[in-house]
């Protein structure tokens, strides 16, 4: 990471003038150093990730990484090497936020809600400059200095108020005072996180789309959550568009959005949904006593874009578009560290073929690499019976068993049905802890009759 003071004469060599008009911004007033930032952020974080549930997706996860690390190289630190990580949690809330130190948490919510790359790095720029204003423990020191005194503080702790803050402050609370930012502080986030996102080639007008599509909908529906612990300053966008202004105006040439943003948002849609009334205070699921009830007989359609499908209609459907997972109620759950898991239903996904779709050994071939990137996020996901040919709406197949370790406990069963069309290799997912799996054979079937391709 990029020192302040190379920062500065990096921008000064090709900037002069918007970086002189820019607005100056520095850390406010702190008992904590920021080394103390990272102790706490760490503490906090292990916290977190305990009681959030996770999407469970390397890729989003990396995804988010990379495009954090462009932001952090336009972020001014001070010189402090935070341990900046990324984290994706499954939760369909628009909200975002940054713990001390650097450990950002974006929700699923955050990502499909953004029409673009821009309006997603102007949110994560904001919360980094939460990181680099030092704006939480900047909170905790004004609280606790209302409390008890500034003086009394550093009595009693003998002027390590910061140190010995960090445990009383080490658990993570969604209201928790670290992510209890001011309007003050919620203005500067908005300016600095304008710069990073100019300063970084993207469209320094993203965050301000961004707000101006959270108002909007606010009119519509009760407020995103994310205005919940980042207070709305008056004139928002009108600041932001104001520092683009001392920034030399809009940039003619600017990044607005990726192939990469646009495959994780599709990745991400289909993801599994957990329920909030599910999830306990500590942040675990309920497991139901028992499994979910039985398939209906009776059949909803779903229609995506590359086939149309029937399934059981006391099933839900999460997702959008071609990639999508159908399952009962208590189908999803929540397994160690947070994550979400398919225990009952079944996932659909269409994933891009390399090379020739057409050529004879295509569908074999991309079956494998298919089932090779199933068990890189299920190591214990083992081959039951080789693939075998099958014929799904008069197209060539391949039918494959496997087992896995089921979030119900014990053993599951996944039946994978494989198919080579125009658009990618379709892939049907059939899961079901062993124990079960016959109970739900018969609506697997019948789900797979019913494929028809519309390409």
């Amino acid at each position: 990471m990029r020192k302040t003071a190379f920062f500065a004469s990096a921008l000064l060599l090709g900037a002069p003038l918007a970086l002189a008009q820019r607005t100056q911004l520095k850390p406010a007033w702190n008992l904590f150093s920021p080394q103390d930032d990272i102790k706490l952020g760490k503490e906090v974080a292990a916290d977190a990730k305990q009681q959030l549930p996770s999407c469970n997706a390397p890729k989003v996860d990396a995804y988010l990484t990379d495009l954090g690390k462009k932001l952090i190289m336009k972020l001014p630190t001070g010189g402090v090497q935070y341990p900046f990580e990324f984290h994706c949690v499954n939760d369909k809330e628009i909200n975002a936020f940054a713990l001390p130190g650097g450990f950002v948490f974006v929700n699923r919510g955050l990502i499909e809600a953004s029409n673009n790359e821009s309006q997603l790095a102007g949110v994560i720029a904001h919360e980094l400059s939460h990181v680099a204003l030092r704006h939480g423990t900047s909170e905790a020191t004004k609280a606790k200095a209302a409390q008890l005194g500034v003086d009394v503080i550093d009595t009693l702790l003998g002027g390590n108020a910061g140190g010995a803050l960090i445990t009383e402050l080490g658990r993570f609370s969604a209201g928790g005072v670290l992510l209890r930012y001011s309007r003050a502080s919620e203005t500067q986030a908005d300016i600095l996180g304008t710069q990073v996102l100019y300063d970084s080639g993207y469209d320094p007008r993203a965050l301000a789309q961004f707000f101006e599509k959270m108002d909007a909908e606010s009119q519509e529906n009760s407020p995103p959550e994310f205005f919940s612990d980042h207070p709305s300053p008056e004139r928002r966008v009108e600041r932001v568009e104001q520092e683009i202004v001392k920034l030399g105006g809009e940039p003619k040439k600017v990044k607005r959005d990726s192939l990469e943003f646009e495959a994780i948002k599709k990745e991400v849609a289909a993801l599994p949904v957990l329920k909030k009334e599910t999830l306990t205070a500590s942040g675990g699921s309920a497991r139901p006593a028992g499994p979910p009830p039985g398939p209906s007989a009776k059949y909803a359609e779903y229609q995506a874009s590359a086939y149309t499908v029937k399934y059981p209609d006391n099933w839900k459907k999460y997702g959008e578009k071609d990639d999508v997972s159908f399952a009962p109620d208590g189908g999803v759950m929540e397994i160690e560290g947070g994550h979400a898991g398919l225990a009952y239903g079944i996932v659909v996904s269409v994933t891009k073929v390399p090379g020739d779709a057409t050529a004879d050994k295509a569908l074999d071939t991309a079956t494998q690499q298919f089932i090779m990137d199933m068990q890189k996020d299920n190591p214990k996901m083992k081959v039951e019976r080789q693939p075998g040919g099958v014929r799904v709406n008069g197209q060539p197949g391949l039918s494959t068993y496997l087992s896995n370790e089921s979030p119900a406990g014990g053993e599951e069963t996944d039946w994978l049905i494989t198919v080579i069309r125009p658009e990618g290799l379709v892939s049907f997912v059939c899961a079901a802890p062993a124990r079960d799996y016959e109970n739900y054979d018969k609506a697997f079937a019948a789900f797979l009759d019913s494929v028809k391709f519309t390409r």
